[in-house]
């Protein structure tokens, strides 16, 4: 039996923590403890809010429009923080291996971060994934969701230091990521259910995105 996303992401979890020194840990983990505290998860879009409308390009750099795709049935937005981040990669390829079922439940799913459209496609190439991954730079979508938080000044370099040039990816050099989050939206647009948590290593099971359409 396959693991579920939240096993997948321990396991990703507890191999990256053995290896990273315990200061580092220290600061990463203060981090997310200083996010958690700003409330963020649990202010953003909630469920029963109309999801705010949007139009960004996918990896082709052709323009997706949401009340486009609502006007076809439900919606499954992710938002997640970039192709360099190992956890929002188990979680792409746990929505691509439930895209039937997904599909079949009558969603459409479309996944957001603030990365370049070059950035964008890479992570869909590399992922091979099947759906349109947009490209939310400056994080307007996201901030207008109730995501969009700033890294903190101490880990910037400790990202740095592992390789990970947000500026870059993302083309600016605001270093404002959105916090992971997924919405399932009605066909009217409406918010029907929602994950959000401050803690990255964490997301919304495929399972349950899928009981939500099916609900819906």
């Amino acid at each position: 039996m396959a693991p579920t996303l939240a096993e997948a992401l321990k396991e990703q979890n507890e191999a990256a923590r053995a290896s990273i020194p315990a200061e580092t840990l220290a600061v990463m983990d203060a981090a997310t403890d200083a996010l958690a505290a700003t409330h963020l998860a649990e202010q953003c879009l909630g469920v029963g809010a109309p999801a705010p409308d949007f139009s960004l390009p996918d990896a082709t750099g052709a323009l997706v429009t949401l009340s486009k795709l609502l006007a076809e049935g439900p919606v499954v937005l992710a938002f997640y923080r970039g192709g360099w981040c190992p956890y929002c990669n188990i979680e792409l390829r746990s929505l691509q291996a439930r895209l039937p079922e997904i599909a079949a439940a009558g969603g459409r799913l479309v996944a957001i971060s603030p990365q370049t459209p070059d950035n964008s496609l890479t992570t869909a190439e590399k992922l091979d994934l099947s759906f349109p991954v947009l490209s939310d730079v400056g994080n307007v979508v996201a901030r207008s969701y109730g995501l969009v938080f700033s890294l903190a000044d101490d880990l910037r370099p400790v990202y740095g230091g592992w390789g990970l040039d947000l500026p870059a990816a993302n083309g600016d050099d605001s270093f404002e990521l959105p916090l992971p989050a997924t919405f399932v939206l009605g066909a009217d647009g409406t918010v029907a259910w929602r994950f959000a948590d401050a803690d990255y290593t964490k997301r919304g099971e495929p399972d349950e995105v899928i009981d939500a359409l099916r609900a819906l």
